[in-house]
């Protein structure tokens, strides 16, 4: 791991409180070592034991419980006391890293060939573990704060699920996470109220058919056509059968099918995505996507098998928690930090937690001059260390408006 550099900018230095201050002042640069010692040893979903393991033993040693998750990674940990008010907060950060080889010769690049922290997720965890002990080294807190590192971000149907399954936002009031963007500035905050991120589901297509020569697709099942006719189809039927103002966007990634220019093949395969912005789309798009396949495919003589697996719901932020959220940023860094930012396409199983608890999640920016990732899941993403310790102000004075409300 590389030497961290010394003088590590506190954006938000000489809001407090004086605590706050004080412990960020003497910890800045142990923050940001944090999270080159993270990214330096990444973890695919449910493999992530060994950062697991690096935070139970930094948690233990402020005093805390923390709880493994009864998968075997993962874990809870409350901070503080019931409170007069009985308001328990949770704030939430992922720790899988990506199957990607990092391509961004830094000195604590990945030392996993083809894994890597490319999304950020070694940020939020640095992060969440900065607000942690700074919560830690409070006079007093207004109530209870719950620390959720959660595994299995980057998979579907999402490690949030082991999380819930575990009882960890069981008497949550509220809860609220952020994520790395490399569009935003390092030093600014994006909220939304409403929907944030979409819904991210799995298509799957396999197509059968008796094959033939190409010279009497009138004899055959024409699968290759078939399949052309569900590439461009069905996005086109889904468009005039979903209301556009939902999001909804069916794009396709992988097509597979025969060898020989004079055979038409007996099997193909189409994979792609589907996602949607729309809480109520989201439950009725299996049964349309069936019958427009079917619609598409029932004159062509060509069979098929449909599997749609579900992933994850869309992250729809409460108003009245984004409020508290955009209030906090305003506390922790001034009026200049605050954003909006725009509703992704992308997937995040934050949602589940929205299920259970009102919260919000917001976006970290993390451009910096030097900066030259434009987006997240690229080999080459990278992002400006200073807001590192925007996210521990971001997340400890969001705890401290929530609890106070």
């Amino acid at each position: 791991m590389g030497d961290v550099r010394s003088g590590v900018t506190d954006l938000g230095e000489g809001r407090g409180p004086g605590w706050l201050d004080e412990w960020l002042a003497a910890n800045s640069e142990r923050v940001v070592a944090w999270r080159r010692q993270l990214h330096s040893e990444p973890e695919l979903s449910r493999d992530e034991h060994r950062t697991t393991g690096w935070l139970v033993e930094r948690l233990t040693a402020l005093g805390l419980r923390p709880r493994i998750l009864p998968v075997g990674t993962g874990l809870v940990c409350d901070l503080g006391s019931e409170g007069s008010n009985g308001r328990t907060i949770a704030l939430r950060a992922d720790i899988d890293a990506l199957p990607l080889t990092e391509a961004t010769g830094v000195p604590f690049a990945s030392n996993t060939q083809g894994v890597a922290h490319c999304c950020g997720h070694d940020a939020h965890t640095a992060v969440l573990l900065g607000a942690a002990t700074a919560l830690a080294a409070a006079p007093r807190l207004p109530g209870r704060v719950r620390l959720i590192f959660q595994p299995a971000e980057e998979v579907m149907p999402g490690g949030a699920l082991d999380v819930l399954a575990a009882g960890g936002l069981d008497g949550v009031d509220r809860i609220f996470g952020l994520h790395c963007d490399p569009r935003l500035p390092v030093g600014t905050v994006g909220t939304r109220i409403g929907a944030l991120t979409s819904a991210s589901d799995l298509l799957e297509v396999r197509l059968n058919s008796p094959g033939g020569h190409t010279s009497r697709p009138h004899l055959t099942g024409d699968l290759v056509y078939a399949l052309g006719s569900l590439i461009t189809g069905l996005p086109a039927l889904l468009s005039r059968r979903v209301d556009p103002r939902t999001g909804t966007v069916l794009a396709w990634g992988a097509v597979r099918s025969g060898e020989a220019a004079n055979a038409i093949p007996q099997e193909g395969v189409l994979r792609g995505t589907l996602r949607t912005g729309d809480r109520d789309t989201w439950a009725e798009l299996g049964p349309l996507v069936r019958e427009l396949v079917q619609g598409l495919l029932g004159p062509l003589g060509v069979g098929f098998d449909l599997q749609h697996r579900r992933g994850v719901p869309p992250v729809v932020n409460d108003a009245e928690s984004t409020r508290l959220m955009r209030a906090a940023v305003g506390e922790a860094l001034g009026e200049q930090a605050q954003s909006g930012t725009p509703q992704s396409s992308g997937g995040e199983d934050f949602g589940w937690y929205l299920e259970h608890a009102p919260g919000s999640f917001a976006r970290l920016g993390v451009a910096g001059p030097d900066t030259t990732s434009t987006d997240l899941h690229q080999p080459n993403f990278e992002l400006d260390e200073r807001a590192l310790l925007v996210g521990v102000r971001t997340m400890v004075h969001t705890a401290l408006c929530a609890l106070r409300e």
